[in-house]
C-alpha cells in the first residue's frame, strides 16, 4: 500500500467548481482508494492505493472521475508521500532560516518542463519574487503576498506548456504531517 497526495486545482474558488470534501472522499473511495483524508476546502487529499500506475496515470484517472461526476475539468497533480518529503527537502528557500515560511510556496507541475523553456522563463524579471525549478517542482519565495506575485499558475502553464497548481508552504508541511498519521 502506498500513500499519495493529490492536489486539485481551482475547486471551490469564488463559488465555482464546487466540490464538497465529503463527496471527494466518496469519489476516491469509489475509485478503490482507502484511508482518504482531505485538508481544507481547496482540493488536497491524502489516500492509500495498491495501484502501481505512474503518478500521471493516477492523476488522469482522478481527473476523469471528477469530470464524469461533476461535468467540469479539474487539473490534478499526484505525488507519493516519499516524493512529497523529498520535495520538502529540496526547497532551497526553506533551508534559509532568515526567510519566513509565510513567503514560501510550491507549484507542482504535471510534467518536467523543457530546459529551454526554463531558461526563457529565467530571463523575465519578477521583481523581488524568486523561483527555483527542480524537476516537476517550482519553489517560490515572495517578497510580499503571493496574491500580488506574477509567479502564478497561469504564467507557469503558459511559459512551460504544462498544468500547474500552487500551495503555500504551511499547507505543504501540513499535508506531509497528515500523510504520516
Amino acid at each position: 500500500m502506498t500513500k499519495f497526495i493529490a492536489l486539485l486545482r481551482g475547486i471551490n474558488v469564488g463559488g465555482k467548481r464546487k466540490v464538497l470534501m465529503a463527496d471527494l472522499k466518496t469519489l476516491f473511495s469509489n475509485l478503490g482508494y482507502s484511508n482518504c483524508i482531505t485538508y481544507i476546502q481547496s482540493g488536497n487529499i491524502i489516500f492509500d492505493s495498491n495501484d502501481k500506475k505512474e503518478n500521471s496515470q493516477l492523476a488522469a484517472t482522478i481527473q476523469k472521475a471528477i469530470f464524469d461526476h461533476y461535468q467540469f475539468e479539474v487539473p490534478v497533480m499526484v505525488r507519493n508521500l516519499n516524493e512529497w518529503k523529498q520535495t520538502i527537502e529540496k526547497n532551497p528557500f526553506f533551508k534559509n532560516s532568515d526567510i519566513s515560511i509565510d513567503r514560501l510556496h510550491l507549484t507542482l507541475l504535471d510534467k518536467n518542463p523543457e530546459e529551454e523553456q526554463i531558461k526563457k522563463l529565467n530571463t523575465i524579471g519578477f521583481g523581488a519574487d524568486k523561483f527555483v525549478n527542480i524537476g516537476q517542482d517550482i519553489f517560490i519565495c515572495c517578497e510580499g503576498k503571493y496574491s500580488d506575485s506574477k509567479l502564478t499558475n497561469t504564467l507557469f502553464e503558459k511559459k512551460l506548456a504544462c498544468q500547474a497548481t500552487t500551495r503555500n508552504w504551511k499547507t505543504v508541511l501540513k499535508l506531509s504531517e497528515l500523510g504520516e498519521e
